[in-house]
């Protein structure tokens, strides 16, 4: 009988942590979260007294020119072009033969469109495309609007992208 425990004698095993796997498991979940993790390239600064519409649609827009229509503001890339008096533009801020032509608007996008251009000579990959975000406060007449995405058009503007918030 002793032989027999003889064979079957358990052997003491010595075990060490292995951390090569258990770090491995925590690089394959790390990358999974980052993955999944969604954020936009676009970022959007708060103006004061915007109210977007709602939108069902959650494509995230390229980067681009970022133009904001408030009842009070004009806003280009978060810098104030122009004053408005509760959604309507002042006569003199509209040309005289042309009422849906904004001047302080298309001198301001044109400026953006030549400082593009001229990125485009010294880095021929990016290409000037005349894409804008619009983002207009919901209040806003639609001939304001239209004001805007007119002159924008004059100014080599013609791809709009409209910003609305998410629900």
């Amino acid at each position: 009988m002793r032989s027999v425990l003889k064979r079957y004698r358990v052997r003491e095993v010595h075990t060490e942590l292995n951390l090569t796997a258990m770090v491995d498991m925590f690089t394959i979940i790390l990358v999974f979260l980052v993955m999944s993790t969604s954020t936009s390239n676009v970022q959007v600064a708060p103006v004061d007294g915007l109210t977007l519409p709602a939108s069902t649609i959650s494509k995230e827009p390229d980067e681009a020119l970022k133009l904001v229509v408030t009842a009070k503001a004009l806003y280009v890339d978060d810098e104030k072009i122009m004053d408005i008096n509760e959604g309507v533009f002042d006569k003199s801020q509209t040309d005289a033969k042309d009422k849906n032509f904004i001047r302080p608007l298309y001198d301001e996008l044109e400026k953006h469109a030549k400082k593009a251009e001229e990125i485009q000579k010294s880095n021929p990959e990016l290409k000037f495309t005349g894409q804008y975000i619009l983002q207009a406060d919901q209040s806003l007449n639609y001939s304001t609007i239209k004001k805007v995405i007119y002159t924008s058009m004059l100014a080599g503007y013609a791809d709009l992208k409209m910003g609305a918030a998410g629900k």
